[in-house]
């Protein structure tokens, strides 16, 4: 498919979007975020936010379904019917499922809450203490085998070593002899969790009389292979193929060590690719709100950066004990406010006389602002605080802007080999989908010396894997808010930028991109600031959005792209959003459409190998045929702006619970046992798609097409079916003209059909060419030129 085939939609007018649901039921506020009538009933401050909680819910109807959808219910990526009900599973708090119930929206279950969630993050911490302990130790290699052996007509090598340090499946070991070309990596074979050893067992030519083998901590042993007499030994030895290289969910700091670890080591095969917009830093001003009612609370923010010193920063209200004007003192970090107080020793100052106080004495420390939409008219209260930035992760992460890291995997690495591009956490709480880069990342640079099918992808493609397009968001994921699905960056206004609506900000960058977009009219995002779908101020407006966009700009030979998301297990294609009429983006034709199906079933079936894990019929399909719309999202703008071939994985499949006969979800975070084995099989499934990639590269046979019915003459009207040896468009006309790549398209004869069939009512004549996703055209017809070898019939029609 020529790049720049598909063409950004007509735009449509901006449609006005439902109003957004209240945080902490505090206020209401619209789409474009104007505060409503300050003259509201005094209510207590917020200091934080409600915790919140991933529950499934029973919706009675697709009415009550669109009423989630518009009032901003931060839904997962899970919907399903069950018993007739529609469960759908949300990040809600108390508040919002009170407010659901008068929609007869009613919880189910509640799947994870916080006390789960710190469960996963203290499961994490003890891996990562573990490795830590056993990567810290002196490492001892131990030889177990060396041995060669003959069986009937093949010869091989069989080894098994153990490391002191195996316990970690960071730890590799790599094998290497006189004449071996590249080192290979040896499997690692553990046993209900208990690590066993490492072994490599592959098919030899000539055997080594000795082996040397080194683990990645800097040790190395060596052995004599002798002949091993006996048959005792592993299955498949043809297909020693390592897995296994990730064993905890990895922060963006630790994906960056590991891809810096890989380039260090592979660097014939791997480079790292630095984006060039740096992302808004994991970075907050620091915050207090002072006063514990709304109309008499002053919100009180530093200039400075939490961590450059307005996390040092302090704020105290004290009442005089003689009455006097309000006034406020400065001692280096610590601001005194000195209360007006009447006869009675009563404090007069109202928050907004405080405000403007501090704003005009201590403005180059700090600003105030109201508490949310509040007037200030209240009398404030004395009280103190110390300003806080509330971010929570170690001292190593860093809270300057990041620069958004790829990696680039391929023997040559020039732009001549056809690209494949993998990208992950978008949303920063889908832990799991970084995990499925590393692993595809590791799979093929240590599988590169001896698997030949790994050596033909690498050297044959060129591979972009970007771990964690959100590296801010994620940060704050793992440390400060688990559910947190979007970047930092806070583009609210002043009434809504408090303390207690910080896990609110930020933008959605899988509704940031510029086709389907909200802003164009398409639904499925929300132009409220605190929504989780909040598509930003404008279209490609955050720096994480615009790499991706440089990413297919600059490497103009990326054909393929998968976005890896959790959870729900679906496997998903454009059009990804539909507009209020629910009139979708221009499908795929019914060759791209078929090449779609085609290739997605290669890679599920890839997915399905490692655990038995099916990608169900009714979860596979473009995007609002099997969820719902997703405005702006970025295989939307890959697809239609770049003509790449873009795919969605949702990890994360529902496991199905045999005694309840149903269905259960795993969520966004599930315990590592099943994190692991999700980052397993989709790793497989990324794999999938560079296969389908290589063959794609390799494939120059021309297309066969053929009609039914054929050449004649008929009575009254026929269907005209139109049938192609592989997937591949069909450009046809029907006035006798020669056809072009201007000319019609078959097109899909409905939602979920197949090619539609052209009723032929009237004599005419049916000129027509295929073209397959390579780019062959049937009968190496060219359409640019004057030739008339394309097909043609005339179908008499009598009256």
């Amino acid at each position: 498919m020529p790049k720049g085939k598909h063409v950004k939609h007509v735009k449509w007018l901006l449609l006005t979007s439902a109003v957004g649901l209240a945080i902490g039921s505090t206020y209401v506020n619209s789409n474009e975020n104007s505060s409503v009538s300050a003259d509201l009933e005094d209510r207590p401050v917020e200091i934080e936010d409600e915790p919140s909680q991933i529950v499934q819910l029973e919706v009675p109807s697709e009415e009550a379904l669109d009423q989630l959808h518009e009032l901003g219910i931060d839904l997962t990526h899970r919907a399903h019917m069950h018993d007739g009900e529609i469960e759908v599973d949300a990040v809600v708090t108390d508040s919002e499922i009170e407010q659901l119930k008068q929609y007869d929206i009613t919880v189910k279950d509640v799947l994870i809450d916080e006390e789960i969630w710190q469960a996963r993050v203290n499961e994490r911490e003890e891996i990562i203490e573990q490795q830590n302990q056993i990567e810290n130790a002196e490492e001892n290699l131990q030889f177990l085998r060396a041995n060669h052996f003959t069986n009937q007509s093949e010869t091989f090598l069989y080894l098994e070593v153990k490391s002191s340090a195996g316990e970690s499946p960071s730890t590799t070991l790599t094998a290497d002899w006189e004449g071996n070309e590249d080192p290979v990596t040896l499997s690692r074979k553990s046993d209900y969790g208990e690590y066993l050893y490492h072994y490599l067992f592959i098919p030899m030519d000539d055997v080594p009389g000795e082996v040397t083998v080194t683990s990645n901590l800097g040790n190395d042993v060596t052995a004599k292979v002798t002949e091993w007499l006996g048959d005792d030994k592993p299955d498949n030895p043809k297909k020693h193929y390592a897995t296994e290289f990730v064993d905890h969910y990895m922060d963006p700091y630790e994906l960056n060590e590991r891809m810096e670890q890989l380039a260090e080591e592979f660097p014939d095969l791997v480079e790292i690719i630095e984006m060039p917009h740096e992302t808004n830093g994991y970075r907050r001003h620091a915050q207090a709100t002072l006063g514990t009612m709304a109309n008499s609370a002053v919100v009180v923010t530093s200039n400075a950066w939490g961590h450059e010193g307005g996390n040092d920063l302090s704020v105290e209200l004290v009442a005089q004990e003689n009455s006097s004007d309000l006034q406020v003192d400065i001692n280096g970090d610590d601001i005194t406010v000195q209360l007006e107080t009447d006869e009675n020793g009563e404090v007069v100052s109202t928050a907004q006389d405080v405000m403007a106080a501090l704003n005009e004495e201590a403005g180059d420390l700090v600003s105030a602002t109201p508490y949310r939409n509040y007037s200030g008219t209240g009398i404030v209260e004395p009280t103190s605080a110390e300003l806080t930035d509330g971010l929570n992760a170690p001292e190593h992460i860093s809270r300057e802007p990041q620069t958004v890291k790829a990696l680039r995997i391929g023997k040559k690495r020039d732009g001549s080999k056809p690209g494949v591009l993998g990208y992950a956490q978008e949303h920063a709480r889908e832990w799991v989908t970084p995990l499925v880069t590393i692993e595809a990342a590791e799979r093929l640079l240590r599988n590169y010396a001896h698997d030949g099918k790994t050596k033909q992808l690498v050297n044959n493609l060129d591979i972009f894997l970007v771990p964690s397009v959100n590296p801010d968001g994620a940060t704050y994921s793992f440390y400060d808010y688990n559910w947190q699905r979007k970047n930092m960056t806070n583009h609210c206004p002043e009434e809504l930028s408090d303390f207690g609506v910080r896990h609110n900000w930020g933008v959605d960058l899988n509704r940031n991109h510029s086709v389907g977009s909200i802003h164009d009219g398409y639904v499925g995002a929300s132009t409220n600031c605190t929504s989780g779908t909040y598509a930003g101020p404008e279209e490609h407006s955050e720096p994480e959005s615009q790499n991706l966009v440089w990413l297919a700009d600059e490497f103009e030979n990326i054909e393929f792209a998968m976005n890896i998301h959790s959870y729900g297990g679906y496997f998903m294609w454009s059009p990804g959003a539909y507009d209020q009429n629910r009139e979708p983006l221009p499908r795929p034709t019914a060759g791209e459409e078929a090449f779609y199906w085609a290739a997605s079933n290669h890679i599920l079936s890839n997915i399905k190998e490692h655990r038995g894990t099916v990608i169900l019929p009714s979860r596979t399909g473009p995007i609002p045929d099997v969820l719902y719309s997703a405005g702006g999202n970025s295989a939307d703008y890959l697809w239609y702006e770049k003509g790449i071939y873009a795919w969605n994985f949702e990890v994360g499949a529902d496991l199905w619970n045999e005694e309840q006969q149903r269905w259960q979800p795993v969520g966004f975070q599930p315990p590592y046992e099943e994190g692991h084995e999700e980052a397993m099989e989709f790793a497989s499934g990324l794999i999938g798609l560079f296969e389908v990639a290589y063959q794609h590269s390799k494939d120059n046979k021309p297309p066969k097409s053929n009609v039914t019915p054929g050449e004649g003459e008929y009575d009254g009207p026929v269907e005209l079916e139109f049938e192609t040896s592989e997937p591949a468009t069909i450009y046809y006309t029907l006035d006798g003209s020669r056809p072009t790549f201007e000319s019609e398209q078959l097109q899909l004869g409905g939602t979920r059909e197949p090619a539609e069939t052209l009723t032929i009512d009237e004599t005419t004549t049916v000129n027509w060419f295929a073209v397959d996703p390579a780019g062959n055209i049937e009968k190496n017809y060219n359409p640019l030129g004057n030739g008339q070898n394309y097909n043609s019939i005339t179908l008499q029609i009598q009256e």
